[in-house]
């Protein structure tokens, strides 16, 4: 099986609790064409000495910094511009991959002549401890299914280039992952999953993506600004979108049990 080299990007901000980790996790794959490209958002804390220290003993991990907090699109359109790879993945800088994601995950789309595939992802608490519950998806996940709920996993996700291109990312503060997934899926028109988990999604106290209020505007502008709908229209798909996010998609969350 080819081994093409895979292009990481990671965002970070203040993230100097999780950054070793999430870079060690990529670290430990089974799978080694890979470079990390990491953009840090003018982090204040000690994220950026971490990553420096790291990368200079790993000469696959590049990184660069804003010149102003701009938001994860942009530091990942920053990541994006600099990747050589020809599968790009996501990783956020609290999140963790399992030691075989990606060798499992390239062979699959390699396997199947798949350009876009993510997984299923585990739940972990702010300090890695497992929450017991597992994030599936629709197999496979349509368009029309994606318009009214994000099922895709940000750490999850690879495409490949070579059918895309190097897709432009949003710069909205929160949502640029469903608008990117969309973007794929408006192309490929529908996305397979590697049918088992490969990664660990931290659940973060205070953190604004884990607050469903808090992300309704966001949900709504996407509606507004990403497919251009008049206001009566999106507040009809946001009522849709309601309804899938709270009657539909819990049936994806599935529960697992302590290991022993």
């Amino acid at each position: 099986m080819d081994t093409p080299l895979v292009s990481i990007l990671i965002p970070t901000f203040n993230s100097e609790q999780f950054i070793a980790g999430a870079i060690r996790s990529v670290q430990d794959q089974t799978y080694s064409n890979w470079e990390i490209i990491l953009v840090d958002d003018c982090s204040s804390d000690a994220t950026l000495s971490i990553v420096k220290a790291v990368a200079l003993i790993d000469h696959r991990i590049y990184y660069t910094t804003l010149d102003n907090n701009s938001g994860t699109g942009v530091a990942r359109n920053n990541a994006l511009a600099a990747a050589k790879g020809r599968f790009i993945a996501f990783l956020d800088a609290d999140d963790l991959w399992k030691p075989e994601k990606l060798q499992k995950q390239v062979d699959f789309m390699l396997s199947h002549n798949l350009p876009f595939t993510f997984s299923f992802y585990d739940l972990i608490d702010e300090s890695g401890k497992s929450l017991h519950k597992r994030v599936e998806a629709p197999i496979p996940l349509t368009y029309n299914q994606l318009f009214f709920c994000n099922y895709i996993g940000n750490l999850t996700a690879i495409y490949d280039v070579n059918y895309f291109g190097k897709i432009p990312i949003s710069s909205i503060r929160k949502r640029q992952d469903w608008m990117l997934w969309l973007a794929v899926l408006k192309k490929s028109r529908k996305a397979t999953a590697v049918p088992e988990s490969l990664a660990y999604y931290r659940i973060r106290e205070n953190s604004i993506s884990t607050s469903k209020i808090n992300l309704i505007q966001y949900n709504f502008a996407v509606y507004r600004q990403f497919h251009g709908f008049s206001f009566p229209i999106a507040v009809a798909c946001m009522k849709l979108f309601l309804f899938t996010q709270l009657l539909i998609k819990p049936r994806y969350i599935k529960k697992i049990k302590p290991m022993m």
